[in-house]
C-alpha cells in the first residue's frame, strides 16, 4: 500500500507498507510526523500558508487520535469525493498512470516494486504535478 503526499511541485513524501503490514491511526500519525518533517525540508512556506489534505473516511483518517493530531497542527481536511475520481487527484491523476506504468510487475519482489515506484515518481516532470493539482480548479 502506498500513501503519497504531493502538490504542484512534486512528491513531498511517499510511505509504503509492505505486504502483511496494516495501517492504523498511530501508524498514520507517525506518517504525518514524517510528512511534517518533509514539508519543513522541501516546502517550508507550505507550513505558513497551510497544509490541505484530502482524506477518505478510512478508520486511520477518521480516528480520534488522527483528528486530534490534525487539529493540533491546524491542517485542513478536504473530504474525499465519493464516486468522483476526477476530483480525487491521487486516484485520477497519479495512481492511474502509475498502475499503467507498473503493468504486470506483480511477479517482481516487493523491493523491486518499491524501487520502481520511487524511480517513477522521481522521473515525472514538474508539469505532471502542476496539471494534476491545477486541474482541480476547473472541476
Amino acid at each position: 500500500m502506498a500513501t503519497v503526499f504531493w502538490d504542484a511541485k512534486g512528491v513531498i513524501l511517499s510511505d509504503i507498507l509492505l505486504q502483511g503490514q496494516c495501517i492504523n491511526s498511530a501508524q498514520y500519525c507517525s506518517t504525518l510526523d514524517r510528512l511534517r518533517d518533509a514539508i519543513r525540508r522541501k516546502r517550508p512556506g507550505l507550513l505558513r500558508r497551510g497544509v490541505v489534505l484530502q482524506h477518505d473516511s478510512a478508520t486511520p483518517h477518521s480516528a480520534n487520535l488522527t483528528q486530534q493530531y490534525l487539529q493540533r497542527y491546524g491542517w485542513e481536511i478536504r473530504p474525499y469525493p465519493a464516486h468522483s475520481p476526477d476530483l480525487a487527484p491521487s486516484d485520477f491523476h497519479l495512481f492511474g498512470p502509475l498502475k499503467r506504468h507498473l503493468g504486470d510487475m506483480a511477479s517482481k519482489t516487493e523491493g523491486d516494486l518499491v524501487c520502481e515506484l520511487k524511480s517513477w515518481f522521481a522521473h515525472l516532470d514538474l508539469d505532471f504535478f502542476r496539471v494534476g493539482i491545477y486541474s482541480l480548479l476547473s472541476r
